[in-house]
């Protein structure tokens, strides 16, 4: 016996216009299901999971714009690295200008680059931690420039609470004026960084022992890392060539990275249509093979810094090729005009599976469209991408 579902038949109709579909209602019914796939392929749209399941990635949360600060916290506690800074709250930030938005929506974050301090002083700078919490997910941070310079050590990434156990995942970090990203997974024990799991950048390692553990409870909390291979993905070079993008996609299979250079960001991320199936292979990526991401990844805010010297920068300045030492360099307000963040957005996409099948009553010649896709993320994708430019 069928069942007929007038409002996903609806639905049915919508998506076939929004995909360009001519006659959804074709005499062969049949070949409706492949007609979409196909639609939801050659736009892009379609991803698939090692299994072949079909997928989208739906709009959760951005952050831009004059609204961008209202969905964060300002961190004012002293700085769990051993920075030499302090963090200060949202409104001397605003205050003193280290915070805001520009007319244009560009949010700026800086650190004190005007105050000559006397030794031990720290020096203010930002720390902001996002109030939603996140399992998983696709992130996109489109920034103009990301802090640099001598025993500056900024970070964009994200961490669940009880640290390390619900983990660490570092996006964009690096010190002094260093010119390739590094990015960074720190869990509690049992988690293994697979060395073949298809990257293009390096293992990070010292002292000849590659940083493949990504157990934060040993080696001083190295974790597991991979240096970016491009000289673009930090630094000096990345803000001259206009910033770029970063994305993380975070799901059951992986954890990847990527970073683009202003002018090759992929067109599918400046429509909002992102696909990482069109990017290639990742810079970074922590698969599931050694390490389960269920497991040792949960509940994670989302956190950009700008901290001094420290655990890393401290520890790494004397064969850094930074003139004098750290706490010296701490001083002068000059020393850090480059140490600011320019954010045009963040975007967060969420994984939505689509399972489904087309049934045909031959009497009849209806067609019955089963889908287990839930209702807000239909009407999310239909008013998303019936509003994005076609791409193809």
């Amino acid at each position: 016996m069928v069942h007929f579902l007038p409002l996903n038949l609806i639905w049915l109709g919508f998506l076939a216009v929004t995909l360009g579909i001519s006659d959804p209602w074709t005499s062969d019914p049949g070949h409706l299901g492949q007609t979409l796939s196909t639609a939801l392929t050659k736009r892009n749209l379609l991803n698939h999971n090692p299994d072949g399941t079909p997928f989208l990635w739906i709009p959760q949360d951005e952050y831009s714009g004059k609204t961008f600060y209202d969905r964060w916290k300002f961190f004012d506690a002293p700085d769990p690295t051993n920075g030499h800074v302090k963090y200060i709250n949202k409104t001397t930030a605003f205050a003193t200008g280290l915070a805001y938005i520009q007319d244009n929506g560009t949010v700026i974050m800086s650190a004190d680059h005007t105050t000559q301090l006397q030794r031990g002083i720290y020096r203010n700078s930002i720390r902001i931690e996002s109030l939603a919490t996140y399992n998983t997910g696709l992130f996109i941070l489109d920034l103009n420039r990301a802090p640099w310079g001598c025993g500056v050590w900024p970070a964009f990434w994200t961490v669940g609470g009880h640290w390390p156990y619900n983990g660490e995942i570092d996006i964009i970090e690096g010190v002094h004026d260093n010119q390739h990203n590094q990015v960074a997974w720190h869990t509690a024990p049992g988690c293994l960084l697979n060395m073949t799991a298809g990257f293009t950048g390096s293992i990070s390692n010292s002292g000849g022992h590659n940083h493949t553990d990504c157990n934060a409870l040993n080696n001083d909390n190295t974790g597991c890392g991979i240096t970016e291979w491009s000289r673009a993905s930090y630094g000096p070079y990345f803000d001259s060539q206009g910033g770029g993008a970063f994305a993380m996609k975070w799901d059951e299979n992986d954890i990847s990275i990527w970073s683009f250079y202003r002018a090759a960001i992929p067109t599918d991320i400046t429509s909002g249509v992102p696909n990482p199936s069109e990017w290639g292979i990742p810079s970074a990526r922590l698969d599931s093979s050694q390490c389960n991401i269920e497991k040792f990844f949960a509940n994670h805010s989302i956190v950009f810094d700008i901290t001094f010297c420290g655990d890393w920068a401290g520890n790494s300045y004397a064969t850094s090729g930074c003139p004098g030492t750290c706490e010296d360099r701490l001083m002068e307000p000059k020393n850090f005009e480059n140490a600011s963040w320019s954010i045009n957005s963040l975007k967060v996409y969420q994984k939505r599976v689509l399972t489904g099948r087309i049934e045909v009553n031959a009497t009849a010649g209806r067609v019955v469209l089963q889908m287990t896709l839930l209702w807000a993320s239909l009407f999310i994708f239909v008013f998303t991408y019936s509003t994005a430019p076609c791409l193809g």
